[in-house]
């Protein structure tokens, strides 16, 4: 919301206006899109449920005609933002040159995954995504009946541990390295809220300031 809203005042200054098309995308939304690209209805890629940073509301599509300047000075912007393209290049008119991300700490996790430090997710990105996700709460198929574990697991990599693969299943290695940063692994409830508080200490942008009023973003 934050790197929205700043981009938001940054591109007003050049002359333009940030206008979304796509930002948050439910798991019945994203299957939907998903479905419409298999059968060929949408060209454009939509993965299944658990692949996408819309379902994790890090992700949106913006309208590249309102923004008023050259791609490539919008995406000058958007770095400086925490925004990140999904194309290579700035090139107006390739496919998904309207959607960005605000990767946030879940980059960590895709470089834990190229790394090789988890093997479980065939890329490095959808590892990424499925932290993404779990950490707001919304199911990733992939994890089961591990939710819980799996939003475990995604905070300790964020962390700095290294606990194997991020499959929601609490063993050894996951409590290793709960142990490591001094939180209990007595309930889950125990460990949601250490690493939590770990989290909110390492990463303090990525939760909400309760001290003061957001200027809110026009839809």
């Amino acid at each position: 919301k934050l790197a929205l809203q700043n981009t938001a005042v940054d591109l007003k200054s050049a002359g333009g206006r940030l206008l979304l098309s796509d930002l948050f995308s439910s798991y019945d939304m994203q299957l939907g899109s998903h479905l419409d690209f298999v059968s060929g209805k949408k060209k454009a890629f939509s993965p299944p449920p658990g692949g996408s940073l819309h379902e994790a509301g890090r992700a949106c599509d913006l309208d590249l005609m309102a923004m008023k300047i050259p791609l490539a000075d919008f995406w000058v912007i958007a770095a400086k933002n925490g925004l990140n393209p999904i194309i290579d290049q700035p090139t107006k008119g390739k496919s998904e040159s309207w959607h960005f991300e605000c990767r946030g700490s879940h980059a960590l996790v895709q470089s834990y995954y190229k790394d090789g430090k988890g093997t479980n997710f065939e890329k490095p990105y959808q590892a990424m995504a499925a932290s993404a996700i779990v950490s707001v709460g919304v199911k990733v198929d992939k994890f089961v009946d591990g939710q819980d574990g799996a939003y475990v697991q995604s905070a300790l990599i964020r962390l700095g541990q290294t606990i194997g693969n991020m499959d929601g299943q609490v063993g050894p290695k996951t409590r290793d390295a709960l142990s490591a940063l001094g939180i209990s692994s007595a309930s889950i409830t125990d460990m949601i809220a250490g690493v939590d508080l770990a989290l909110e200490a390492k990463f303090p942008t990525e939760f909400f300031d309760r001290t003061s009023k957001s200027p809110g973003l026009t839809h």
